[in-house]
């Protein structure tokens, strides 16, 4: 796997073997994380920590939630460059300078710190901000999606998660399309909103966007962010393994975005949206 996995000598502490608590060395693969700086014409943009690989997907991705580029012909061209020196620096492939097709200023959009592998969102103070930026009508989307569907993401998404099989340490995002049921594209990274924009970029670099009949499915839980960048990208559901946050929620519902949390085996919460949802059965009540 390269430099998505790095393999470090573990202590493993074991309180219940046959002859008592033990300990042994053994080694371990971990995730690993380091630091991707994205440029646009040469200016440096923005810096986020993530797991090398699908970089230039995670750089457009992140431009289409920051709602720099809509289309697959936005990005003319991607390259890895040196360090942030003056040059002579050794290829790290930790610095991505993008060529677009139309002229951005960068400036208004630098952050004042780095994006972390926690938080994709440091530079977006409200709600209304991404009201006033979203540019597809997520609420009109008419798809139906049957929670059976929904039932059964995660262990197919588990099923696809190459590199946390081996780690336990990576998010997924995965998007679903609601007509066929297929899991069409699935990305994993140290952080959760990392992964969601490989996902989207991988989509916008196909000009498949809006995401209009999708779910997007994540592993870990619904923030606010995430929300955001299913808005950003026209996808009208997400759906989470774990809790929601109250600003998730809240986004959610004024976007008219499908939002489902705890979503574990049979049971699911559908915090926003719920009327998209399709309950069949005799014991079937309709979504709560």
């Amino acid at each position: 796997m390269g430099r998505i996995t790095a393999r470090r000598p573990v202590v493993r502490i074991r309180m219940d073997g046959p002859d008592g608590p033990a300990s042994s060395r053994r080694p371990d693969a971990l995730a690993v994380e380091e630091p991707l700086e994205i440029r646009i014409g040469g200016a440096a943009l923005t810096v986020t920590m993530r797991t090398p690989g699908h970089d230039v997907e995670l750089a457009t991705g992140f431009l289409v939630s920051e709602g720099v580029v809509r289309r697959a012909d936005d990005v003319r061209a991607a390259i890895h460059c040196g360090g942030p020196g003056t040059g002579g620096e050794e290829n790290t492939y930790n610095v991505l300078d993008l060529s677009l097709a139309h002229a951005v200023d960068v400036a208004p959009l630098v952050r004042a710190f780095p994006t972390t592998s926690a938080c994709g969102v440091c530079g977006t103070a409200s709600i209304a901000q991404v009201q006033a930026r979203a540019p597809f009508d997520v609420a009109a989307d008419p798809v139906r999606i049957p929670a059976a569907l929904l039932a059964g993401i995660p262990d197919r998404l588990r099923a696809r998660q190459d590199v946390f099989a081996q780690t336990g340490g990576l998010h997924a995002a995965a998007l679903v399309e609601v007509g066929t049921g297929d899991i069409v594209v699935v990305r994993e990274d140290v952080g959760r909103h990392n992964a969601v924009d490989k996902v989207v970029g991988w989509a916008a670099a196909r000009g498949l966007l809006p995401l209009a009949g999708h779910v997007l499915a994540v592993s870990g839980r619904a923030s606010f962010e995430l929300v955001q960048k299913a808005a950003m990208a026209g996808i009208p559901a997400l759906a989470a393994v774990s809790a929601p946050s109250s600003l998730a929620v809240e986004l959610a519902a004024d976007r008219g975005i499908t939002l489902v949390g705890f979503l574990r085996g049979a049971t699911m919460n559908a915090y926003a949206g719920a009327e998209r949802i399709v309950v069949s059965g005799p014991a079937a009540a309709g979504p709560a």
